[in-house]
């Protein structure tokens, strides 16, 4: 059994993260530019529209975006839906939502813990931009089964969560998180009593990965002082930009598991014996 986390750790991490797009991709730190961020972004807004689409979701909807960051998902989905509730627990990130979501009437931000948070309304699109991840199983399944409840029928839970290739990797220390393989993620889906309709990897974020923990390896073996983190990093984002998408390829054809993070989208829904009903 993984170590659990320790959720003072977890919160503190988050009260101190960067509030620029880098930040809470975890991204900071390696000398890449802002445009980094937005790339990744952009890449990902297309795969959910992609899996929006799919799964039908009306526009005239309520979403509920858990654990929102800085705002960016919330802002998305208020260009596209009626009603976007967004809830952020880092106090810190809470203030930039709410200076990003200041422009939109249909957005209503809220801060507060995401695990105890009890929504007034039901929702077509339940939305949880890499939540999951700093959860222990427990909380995990508890807090899916209670979000079911929540749904409107035929109604999804829309999560993006990093992923390893097999089994479970906690880390530990002053940045702890749970990556857990697609098949943990389906197991755990499954036990809550939701069916996945998709599961999508996340190009845009193996793309990026790739350029993390490369500088990862040059900043363990580089002294500080000629680390030159602004350049390299610079560097190594419009590499992967020109290489995209080649470049994804590679590590695969020469036999090589990198990056050692994945990402994976995972749309799901109520078992047909357990569907919601408000």
């Amino acid at each position: 059994m993984s170590t659990p986390l320790d959720y003072t750790i977890v919160n503190s991490y988050w009260e101190k993260a960067e509030s620029s797009i880098l930040g809470p991709y975890v991204m900071d730190g390696f000398g890449f530019p802002a445009s980094a961020g937005h790339f990744r972004f952009r890449g990902e807004s297309r795969i959910v529209q992609k899996l929006v689409r799919q799964a039908h979701v009306d526009r005239a909807s309520n979403v509920l975006d858990l654990g929102s960051g800085v705002g960016h998902w919330a802002e998305y989905f208020a260009q596209k839906f009626d009603k976007i509730v967004a809830v952020e627990t880092s106090t810190s990130l809470y203030k930039t939502l709410v200076q990003r979501c200041s422009a939109y009437d249909n957005i209503t931000p809220i801060l507060g813990d995401v695990l105890s948070f009890e929504p007034e309304d039901h929702f077509s699109l339940i939305f949880l931009g890499g939540l999951l991840m700093y959860l222990n199983e427990g909380d995990v399944i508890a807090l899916l089964q209670k979000l079911k409840s929540f749904l409107n029928p035929g109604g999804f839970i829309l999560c993006r969560e990093s992923t390893v290739r097999n089994g479970t990797v906690t880390l530990e220390g002053d940045y702890q998180a749970v990556y857990r393989s697609v098949p943990t993620y389906h197991s755990l889906f499954k036990t809550c009593g939701l069916s996945v309709t998709q599961t999508c990897l996340n190009k845009p974020y193996v793309l990026m990965q790739m350029g993390c923990e490369a500088i990862q390896v040059w900043k363990e073996n580089v002294p500080e002082n000629f680390q030159c983190l602004p350049f390299i990093g610079r560097m190594v984002y419009w590499g992967l930009r020109l290489g995209n998408p080649w470049i994804t390829h590679l590590p695969s054809t020469m036999g090589m598991a990198f990056p050692e993070l994945t990402n994976h989208f995972f749309l799901v829904e109520p078992s047909r014996e357990t569907s919601p009903n408000p």
